[in-house]
Order: structure tokens, then sequence, then C-alpha cells
């Protein structure tokens, strides 16, 4: 506001809290939703336990909480009662009659009526537009403090000003020192004028973000029922104390009688092998029945992503991983199941994928811009769909304030993955996944690389598709003290006597309200006996969608407010603000407590078995291992850092080779690598397998030694008896296929056509490989100083062949589109061969590996032509 002059305008500030700290004695409650639809039973092996059954109420009988505050009683049945009157109206005219009658904004807008219909003429808005209609339920919501520009206060005027007439204070007498040193219109017109491009930007952006949270909302009321939640939730988790006195008994005026949560059973990948490939299997078949749905608009603030070269802060997807961003390794592990259909069964497979995104640094447009610069992977526009989730305020834990970075501007931040439901609802998302063929959906977030190792996510969806589940988890063991949900069998008598059971979450931030605690000295210390919540989930589209479009709160599922963490923010002045707060958060996974099964009489065995959601259990480096947080120079821990999943990774390629006789050193413990790197590099391309039967078979014999780099971008790939000591680095330009320009003019991957191939038997590779002294190293981004490398790159359908020889020494060999480069001894040195390919072999190359099922397994062939 650096052009206003008038001598009592000081700067903004954001510390003045406008609405009263209010206390609640309202006790928590469940809000799970009972599913009366009929029972599928999933394979008898899910009765296998992995966890004893722990009972643990959640209704405390006492609350240790502060004397009721009348002002804010008063403040929830204003707003309350505000709601209803306005769920009575059906046109904005008749909305504006009833918010005109609440008192904080007939207080405020009866002593500023001249301020209103002059800034109604610069704006160019008539009284009842719908613009004035969000301006009002904003005042009445008790956030006139957002439309400020601040105006500091001397602590005598603060502490004689109430809470009420302290919104819009500066901005209010601003505008009438205009009309009174400026002589009427003159004096507001100079005034008005004073305010600068980016200042009306944010007003017009402001009216946006109002009008985002007014229409998606509109099932909980809006912009007010949103302060409702807010402020309900805001007492739950100021005034609520737990006691280890426990009832098993919640009283009537509550949604069900009797609630408890379980160590649930789970199917256990790990350990029954058979089902766990037969479970792959109907997923790999099932795979033209799926939909792939990524929750990409969350902040990602705790990595802490900047572009190198315009500071810009960058979303998680973008993160440079292993050579490619995070959303790059998402489309590639899918394409490798892809492909691994049509190895199959030899049809082309394109699932169709939904983003979801939000505005939350730049998050839409950088998604958007990388999907383009690739070409849509290879797979066409027409299979993705983008979705952008609106972002919703942030408040004080203080008081419920909107927390505000400058005038018109309330800082905002994405309303957590949990609004993906009713948002792919209202953006017409199911539909366009019926449009496809579409029945389920996987669902995985783009901060976990470990997601689609070996057949995890394959058994999930394929239990999922085969047995008609309504939700399926992929779980894991819990760390001890990790910043993770867990998942529970909840059991719940209701209101009517029936009793309900369904498989949900418990998110980390809600543990104390449900009395779960970690530590030996705990009374319920039971985090340890629960699997840990990935949020890598099986959807069936249909019940989603009949969630998603219910239009009351079931369609945001699990909503929290997380004020365990400081909102940290800028202020105009660039100043830094650390304030404890949160904003109100949907968790996409509690839509599972919509699916619970209802049944007459209480359940006491193995009800699992019976319900519509169902968990799958594997190790936990082939379920969850994240790049969620930069990595702190200091900071001894690797744990949800990109240093700690890229030795996850290492760890899992460690069991999948060392079964293959393969030697090569085993990775030890995280706190061995904090200051040195992983002991090799090993990255190989997903569709080598994507399940490790496959990836097997195209691997056996010899050794890979510490300090070494293998990097298999190939799926045609074999590999007998090859000792490594260095770097080999293998590069297809077409790895799946080539692609084809389909009608709409997208280039689209046609698999298995003119692939690049290579083959590798009794081979030694022997160079300096990689400088794994140089301080310039990122292992997890695979950005490596080496000394010297063999190196082969395949154009188009190009072949290499290396057979009984030494390789040694510093080689990049490019080997061009149509040509078959082959390498044997030579006297002296080596003998290397560049032939065409035969015309009848450029689709199928000279040799191919054919996939044959034999029961549950897959078999490969080694086809030479």
């Amino acid at each position: 506001m650096a052009n206003i002059t008038a001598p009592n305008i000081l700067h903004y500030s954001n510390h003045r809290r406008i609405l009263c700290s209010f206390n609640s004695t309202t006790p928590f409650s469940s809000s799970l939703h009972s599913d009366k639809s009929p029972l599928l039973s999933l394979s008898s092996s899910l009765s296998s336990r992995c966890f004893r059954v722990t009972r643990v109420s959640t209704a405390p009988i006492e609350y240790v909480s502060p004397a009721p505050d009348s002002n804010f009683h008063e403040e929830l049945s204003r707003l309350k009662t505000l709601r209803l009157k306005l769920a009575g109206c059906g046109a904005l005219k008749g909305k504006h009659s009833v918010i005109d009658t609440d008192s904080r904004v007939k207080s405020f807008f009866d002593r500023r009526k001249v301020w209103l219909s002059r800034v109604l003429g610069w704006l160019d808005l008539e009284a009842d537009c719908y613009q004035v209609y969000l301006l009002k339920c904003l005042i009445a919501a008790g956030q006139e403090h957002v439309i400020s520009v601040g105006f500091v206060e001397s602590e005598v005027e603060a502490s004689t000003r109430s809470s009420v007439r302290s919104a819009l204070y500066a901005l209010v007498e601003m505008i009438e020192y205009w009309d009174v040193s400026g002589g009427g219109d003159d004096g507001l017109g100079k005034g008005i004028h004073a305010l600068n491009d980016e200042e009306i930007g944010d007003l017009n952006q402001l009216f946006n973000t109002l009008s985002e949270i007014e229409d998606f909302y509109d099932c909980i009321g809006g912009i007010i029922g949103y302060q409702i939640m807010v402020l309900e939730l805001l007492s739950q988790s100021t005034s609520e104390r737990q006691t280890t006195n426990w009832s098993h008994h919640i009283t009537k005026s509550k949604e069900c009688q009797f609630l408890e949560i379980h160590a649930p059973n789970v199917l256990d990948l790990s350990r029954n092998t058979e089902y766990a490939s037969q479970a792959a299997m109907w997923g790999i078949e099932g795979l033209p029945d799926l939909g792939e749905i990524y929750p990409l608009g969350g902040a990602a603030d705790r990595l802490g992503l900047v572009d190198p070269d315009t500071g810009e802060c960058l979303p998680a997807a973008m993160l440079p991983y292993c050579g490619r961003t995070l959303l790059e390794g998402l489309i590639r592990d899918l394409q490798a199941r892809e492909f691994l259909y049509y190895k199959i069964y030899g049809k082309q497979c394109i699932t169709p994928v939904a983003i979801m995104t939000s505005s939350a640094k730049n998050n839409h447009e950088h998604v958007t811009s990388l999907c383009k610069r690739l070409a849509w992977f290879g797979r066409g526009r027409s299979s993705f769909q983008f979705f952008e989730q609106p972002l919703v305020p942030a408040v004080s834990a203080e008081d419920g304030q909107w927390l505000v970075a400058r005038p018109f501007s309330p800082v905002c931040k994405p309303g957590g993955h949990g609004v993906i439901w009713k948002l792919a609802y209202d953006k017409g998302i199911y539909q366009w996944f019926y449009d496809h063929g579409r029945k389920g959906a996987t669902v995985r977030q783009v901060s976990n690389v470990v997601a689609a190792t070996d057949l995890t996510l394959l058994a999930l969806a394929g239990i999922g598709l085969r047995h008609g589940k309504k939700l399926g988890f992929a779980s894991c063991k819990r760390n001890p003290g990790a910043t993770e949900g867990i998942n529970v069998l909840v059991e719940k008598k209701n209101l009517d006597g029936k009793w309900g059971y369904g498989l949900s979450c418990v998110e980390y931030t809600e543990f104390d309200k449900f009395g779960i605690t970690s530590g030996p000295c705990s009374s319920i210390g039971l985090q340890a006996n629960f699997p840990a919540n990935t949020n890598i989930l099986y959807v069936d589209l249909p019940s989603a969608e009949l969630v998603g479009s219910s239009n009351d709160k079931k369609s945001l599922p699990g909503m929290v407010l997380n004020i365990k963490k400081p909102v940290v923010y800028l202020d105009h002045f660039g100043e830094c603000h650390s304030v404890q707060g949160g904003r109100l958060e949907c968790t996409m996974q509690n839509i599972a407590d919509e699916f619970l099964n209802t049944y007459s009489s209480r359940c006491y065995k193995d009800v699992e078995d019976k319900l519509d959601t169902f968990i799958v259990y594997n190790e936990r480096r082939k379920v969850t291992s994240s790049s969620k947080r930069k990595r702190k120079h200091t900071d001894k821990s690797l744990h949800q850092t990109p240093d700690g999943s890229l030795l996850d990774i290492m760890r899992n390629t460690y069991d999948l080779l060392s079964h293959c006789d393969i030697r090569l050193p085993k990775i030890e413990g995280n706190d061995k690598y904090v200051d040195s790197g992983p002991p090799y590099l090993i990255l190989l391309h997903p569709a080598l397998g994507p399940i490790w039967e496959v990836t097997r078979q195209k691997f056996n014999g010899g050794s890979i030694s510490k300090g070494s780099e293998l990097q298999i971008e190939v799926a045609e790939f074999l590999w007998r008896n090859v000792q490594l000591d260095g770097s080999l680095i293998i590069i297809a330009e077409n790895v799946l296929g080539s692609p084809r320009i389909d009608p709409s003019g997208d280039p689209i991957v046609q698999y298995g056509h003119r692939c690049g191939r290579c083959k590798m038997q009794n081979v030694k590779v022997l160079n300096e490989g990689i400088d794994w002294s140089s301080g310039e190293n990122i292992f997890w981004k695979h950005d490596v100083r080496r000394f010297e490398a063999f190196k082969v790159i395949l154009h188009g359908n190009a072949e290499f062949e290396a057979n009984d020889v030494i390789l040694q020494g510093n080689h990049v060999f490019e080997v061009p589109d149509g040509y078959k480069l082959k390498i044997t001894s030579g006297n002296p040195g080596l003998a290397v061969e560049l032939n065409s390919i035969e015309p009848d072999m450029m689709e199928t190359g000279s040799w191919f590996w054919k996939y044959n099922k034999k029961g549950t397994n897959i078999l490969l062939e080694l086809v030479e032509l």
C-alpha cells in the first residue's frame, strides 16, 4: 500500500486476532456410516492373522474441559441458525435477504452503507450480486479482517474495541478518512486509485477463493459451514482430555451406542505366496477394467523443492528422482503393468489416469506442462483427465481466525486428499472412467516410490475386482513413531441395535482422541499392533461415486483439523510468520467409514472375510517408502527422505537379484549410509517385470561388486553370468515399443513393436565407474560423477549383444535404428559387428521373450528367429 499517504494509515499487520477464543465441552464421537449392501466373501486365506486382536474403546467417560464460554456457544448457535435458514433459500435474492438479518452482517453494513455503495461502484458490482453475497458470508463467519488493510492500534484502542467492531476497522476508517479529508467522491477516488494492480488482483482472487469454498463445501453449508466445522473441531482439540477409564457406551444423542477398534486380520502376501500369485494374476486379467487415480494436489511443504533456475517453489510431482520426476515414475510403473498384460494376452491396454491437482505452488500448471512436454508419455491426451482441488483458508489454533498474508489474501492450502471423492463427482471423473469401460481404480500417492514393487498393487486390484469389494488397503508393518496412520477394524453398535463392521483408518493426528499412544509406559500402547495406513487403495468406482455424490458431510470423509504443526507464510513485507494452526482437511482413505457392513447380532470371529473392505499386507519396503521431506545436512535420520527411499529400492533390488544366483553386497541399516551414500546403484526399468517372478527369469548368474552402477532401461533383456565391477548402462529409446500416430494426431506407443533389445552372456564389465568421493554426487537423483562407464544407447529397434567377452575401460556404443551390434572377443581386443536387422524381423526383433501362463505362474520362453 505504498501509494497511500494518509498520515494515520500504518502498515498491515496480521497479528491482531478478531474472534474470541472459544471452548466447548462437546465430546468426540465417530461419524462412521453403516452400509447394508450384500456381503461378498474373500478367499479363506484372509483368515490367517498377522496381529493379535486388541480392543480399544473410543468413548471416554470423563472430559476435563474449561468452563463453557457463553460467547463460543452463542457464536456456534448463531452460525448454525444462519446455515439452516440459508439452506431453505433457493434463489440468490433470498439468500441475501436471510444473511442481511445476521447480527454481524447487519451491524457491519448498517454503519458502512456509503462505503458499500462506493466500493460496489468501483468494482462495477450490483448490491445483490453473488460476490457481495460471498462478502457477507465472510463477514458473517467472523472473518472481516480478511478484507482489511490492517491498522496498528494503540494498546488502549485495542483493549476498548470489541472483537466484532475491530473487524475491517482499518479499511473502513481509511475510506471514511478519505470521505472527510478528500471532499466526497473526489477524495474516495483518490483513495481507490491508490490500490495497485496487485491488490486489485488479490481482491478478485479473494472472490474466486470464496466462490470455490462456497461451491465445493455446499454439502456442509459453504463458507458458513466451513467455519462451523473448523470451530467444532478446534473445540474438540482444545477441550478434550481423556483418561484411562474407558467406557463401552456412547450416549443416545450420538450416532452409535458402542464403538471399538481392533487390530485387523490381513492377507499377508509375503507368507501366502500362492494366493498372492493368484491375486496378482486376477489383477493382470482385470487391467482393462481398471483406472488409475493420482492425488497430486498437496503442497509438500516439507520437501522444500525449489526450481534451481527460477527459485520457484515446486510441487512433489516435479521432484527429480532417479533421473526423472516422481510423476514420470508413476507412469513408468503403470506402463510396466500394461506391457505385462500385452506380453501375456497380446492386446494393447491403455489405462485412463485421473490426476487431482491444485493451484498450490502452481501445481496444476507444472503437472499439465510436464505431460505436454513429454507428449503425454506416448499414451495420448485422451487418456488423462485433470481436476483441480480448491484451496482452503488456514486458521489460527488460538481462535479459528483465518490467517492473512496481506490485504484480501488469506493463507490458503489444499484441503487434503479426501476431497477427491466429491471433487471427482463434481468434475465428472466417474463418468469419464465409465466412458472408458472402467469399474474400479487403484489410488497411489506420488511420493511413495516403491508402491508398485513386485505384485502388491496387482494383487490389491485383483482381489477387489474378483470379489466385488468396495475398498481395499495395501498395508505393512508400521514404523514406531512414524507420522502415518493405522488400519483398524471398526466395530460399533448402532442406535437401532444393529452391529456395524468395516476396515478403516485412524490418522496419526487423531491417535490422542482414540487413546492410542506409544511407549512402554503407556496404558494403551497399541500402535505396534496395528498395520500402517499407506494411502495405497483399490476403490470400486460406483461405490466411491455414491459417497462423493451424497449431498452431506459423508462426501467429505475423515474431516480433521490438524493444528499440531505451525503454518509458515510470508507477509507482503517479506516477513516470515510461523503461527500454530491448520486447515480443514479430509482423508481419502476414510471413505471406508461409509462401507461398513451391518448385522443383526454381534460378530466375534473372522468378520473380515465377509466385509466389503479388505487389506493386503506385505513387507514394508515393498509397500511404502516415501520421499516426503528434505533431508537436512545435520539430520542423521533418513526416514521419509529421498535418500532413505533410495536405500529401500536398493534393498528390494538385492532381494530380487540375490535369488537369481547373482552375488552382490547386502544393504545394511540406514545409519550405515548417512554420510557415504548407498553401497551401489542398481536401477532397473519396471517393465523387466514388474512381477519379480518375471524379472528373475531374465537374470541369472554373475556378480555385482560394491561401488558398481547398473542401469537397465530395456524390457527385452537377457543377463547370463555377467560380472560387473564398475558402471554398466544400457538405455533403449523404445523400451516398450515404438510410437504411432493415432487419428487424433497423438503419438501412441504400440507395446511390443520395434523395441530395443539387449543380451549379455558370459561377460565381464570392468571400469573405474562412479567417483564415489565426489562431493557433487546426489545419488537419489542419479546425478553422479563417473571416471568411466560402459554405456550402450539403442535407438529405435536397435539390438545389442555381447558374448564371452571382457568389456574393459570407458566405452559408449550408440546403435542406430534397424541395426544389431554384436561384440565378442577378438584377437586382439574386441570383435565388433554391426549388421542391419532382417526386414521380416523389424517389428518383432531377432529374438523376444514369450510369456506363458501356467496356473498362477508366468513362465518365459526365449524365442530366437
